[in-house]
C-alpha cells in the first residue's frame, strides 16, 4: 500500500501553530515510509474564507520547509463531487431530505435542556411519505440533507496514537446534515461529507488531525461504509497546551506562523521544536534534528497521548543553537531585514565587512533573529546617544569624567586603533587613575554605548569607532552635565 496523507487547513485565518504541527507530523510520515504528502484548502466557509488567508497558509508551509506532493487542492471548486455522492446517499436511501425550521429545533432542543437530556435531533422527517414531503413543500420549506445515523450501532477504529477508540452510534446527536438548505435540491456540502468525499478522490490512507477531531470520526467512518470504500487509519495527534494546561489560543499572545517568523525564530528550529510537541525519538537526549533527520526516525508509536505543553524557553534555546551554528555570512543574511525593519541605516554592500564583524560580535548572545534590533541600536545610533539609568549612574559618580579624559587623552597618542592598542589604553588608565579594571571598562561602555551591559567592550570600541562614532560620544560624556 502506497501511503498517502494530506494536510487540510482552513482559509478563515492564518496558518496556526497546531495546523503546522498536523503538517510535521503527517510530512514525516510519509517521508518515512516513502509516500505523498497532499496539500487541500477546504474553503467552503465562503463567508470566512479569505485569499490572502490561503497564502499565509501556502507561504507558511513553504517557509518551513513543508513541501507537498500534490496540491493545493481547494474544496470550493468541488462541489460537484460532493453534490455527487450526496445523490448517491439520497438514491440509495442512506441520506434524506429533512424538512425541519428553525423554530421547531429550537423547541427541540428547549424540551431536551428542560428534561436534562443531552441535544440530540430525533430523525423525524427520516420516513416521511411522498405526501407529506410535498405538503412541506407547498408551505415554502426548503430542506437540508440528513445522513442516516443507526442508533444501535456502535463505531470503532484502531487510533495509531491511542489504540481502540470505540463510539454509540446513540451519542452522536441522531441523523447528521451533510448539506445546506437550497432552493435547487442540494445546497452547500458540510465538513463531514465534504472531508470524506475528498480523502476518497485522493485515495487518503491515512488521517492525521489533532485530538479535537476525534469527535467526527464516527461520522466519516460511517460515511466511508455508507459510500463503500475502506475506511482509512486514523492517528488523532496529542493538542498544544498553554501553562495553564489549555488548548494553545490567541489568547496566549503568538501563534500563527508568520508570527513566530516575525519574532525572529527560524523554520529549521521551529519544525524542530513542534516535532518534539508529542513526539520523541528513540535517543531521548537528542533535542536537534532536522525534518530529514526526523523522518528517519519518525513513528506513531512514539508519540503521546496526552497533550504538549508549549515551552517557549526551550524553543529559544532551540532556535539559539541553530543560530549559533550559522556562519557570520549566513547569519547576516538573515538579520539585515530585521535592521532594515527597525529602520537602521545601512549599505548592505557598501557595509558589508562592518556589518559582519558586527555579527560575529552579538550572534552568540542571539536567541531570536529580532533580538538584533535592540542589541546592536548603539551601534546603529547617531554621535549622540541617550543613557539608560544605569550607565548616567555610573558616569555621575566622582572620578567618572577624569577615567573620559585619560581614555581620549592616551587614544591621540596612538595612531590607529586596534585591540591590542585599546588592551593598552584601558591598562594605562587603570595605573593612572589608580582604578580596578572592572571601574573603567564600566565607565567606557556607560560612554561609548549608553549601557553598563553588552557585548565585548573592546570589539565594540573598534566598531564604533570605524564609524566614526567612538570619539564624539566619550566628547559627549565629557561635556554631559549629569
Amino acid at each position: 500500500m502506497s501511503v498517502r496523507v494530506r494536510i487540510a487547513p482552513s482559509p478563515t485565518g492564518n496558518l496556526h501553530i497546531g495546523t503546522a504541527r498536523t503538517a510535521v507530523f503527517n510530512w514525516l510520515f510519509a517521508r518515512h515510509q516513502g509516500g505523498k504528502f497532499i496539500l487541500r484548502v477546504e474553503d467552503t466557509d465562503l463567508e470566512r474564507s479569505r485569499p490572502e488567508y490561503t497564502q499565509n497558509i501556502l507561504d507558511g508551509l513553504t517557509w518551513l520547509g513543508l513541501t507537498w506532493d500534490e496540491g493545493p487542492v481547494f474544496q470550493s471548486q468541488r462541489l460537484d463531487l460532493y453534490k455527487q455522492a450526496i445523490q448517491t446517499l439520497l438514491n440509495q436511501g442512506l441520506a434524506y431530505r429533512c424538512y425541519t425550521t428553525s423554530a421547531e429545533l429550537d423547541e427541540l432542543r428547549a424540551n431536551q435542556r428542560a428534561n436534562h437530556q443531552a441535544p440530540r435531533y430525533d430523525n423525524r422527517h427520516r420516513d416521511l411519505t411522498p405526501e407529506q414531503e410535498a405538503a412541506f413543500v407547498a408551505e415554502g420549506r426548503t430542506p437540508v440533507i440528513r445522513f442516516k445515523i443507526a442508533d444501535e450501532r456502535e463505531v470503532a477504529w484502531q487510533d495509531m496514537v491511542r489504540g481502540k477508540v470505540s463510539w454509540k452510534a446513540s451519542d452522536l446527536g441522531g441523523d447528521m446534515v451533510i448539506a445546506r438548505a437550497a432552493e435547487d435540491g442540494i445546497g452547500q456540502p458540510l465538513y463531514n461529507l465534504a472531508v470524506v468525499v475528498d480523502d476518497i478522490d485522493m485515495a487518503i490512507t491515512h488521517v492525521i488531525r489533532g485530538e479535537d477531531h476525534i469527535g467526527n470520526t464516527p461520522k466519516q467512518i460511517l460515511l466511508y461504509e455508507a459510500l463503500g470504500v475502506k475506511v482509512p487509519e486514523f492517528a488523532h495527534t496529542p493538542l498544544i497546551l498553554n501553562k495553564a494546561g489549555q488548548k494553545l489560543s490567541k489568547r496566549d499572545g503568538v501563534t500563527s506562523i508568520s508570527d513566530f517568523q516575525q519574532m525572529g525564530y527560524t523554520a529549521e528550529a521551529l519544525t524542530n521544536y513542534m516535532t518534539l510537541l508529542g513526539w520523541s525519538p528513540p535517543d531521548s537526549t537528542q533535542e536537534i534534528f532536522n525534518l530529514e533527520g526526523a523522518a528517519q526516525l519518525f513513528g506513531f508509536e512514539r508519540v503521546n497521548k496526552a497533550g504538549a505543553k508549549f515551552d517557549w524557553d526551550k524553543l529559544n534555546w532551540i532556535n539559539g543553537q541553530y543560530l549559533h551554528k550559522m556562519s557570520p555570512e549566513e547569519l547576516l543574511a538573515r538579520l539585515i531585514p530585521y535592521w532594515q525593519a527597525g529602520g537602521y541605516q545601512f549599505d548592505p554592500t557598501s557595509d558589508r565587512l562592518w556589518l559582519e564583524q558586527l555579527v560575529a560580535l552579538i550572534g552568540a548572545s542571539l536567541n531570536r533573529l529580532e533580538e538584533a534590533v535592540a542589541m546592536s541600536r548603539t551601534f546603529f545610533a547617531s554621535e549622540i546617544i541617550e543613557y539608560n539609568p544605569e550607565a548616567a549612574a555610573q558616569l555621575q559618580q566622582p572620578g567618572m569624567k577624569a577615567v573620559i579624559q585619560a581614555i581620549v587623552t592616551a587614544w591621540e597618542k596612538q595612531p590607529e586603533l586596534t585591540p591590542d592598542g585599546a588592551q593598552e589604553i584601558i591598562k594605562l588608565v587603570m595605573k593612572e587613575q589608580n582604578l580596578k579594571k572592572g571601574v573603567v571598562m564600566r565607565s567606557l561602555r556607560s560612554a561609548l554605548m549608553g549601557e553598563v551591559h553588552g557585548p565585548d567592550l573592546i570589539q565594540s570600541w573598534l566598531l564604533l569607532h570605524q564609524k566614526g562614532l567612538a570619539v564624539p560620544r566619550l566628547q559627549q560624556a565629557l561635556s554631559k552635565e549629569f
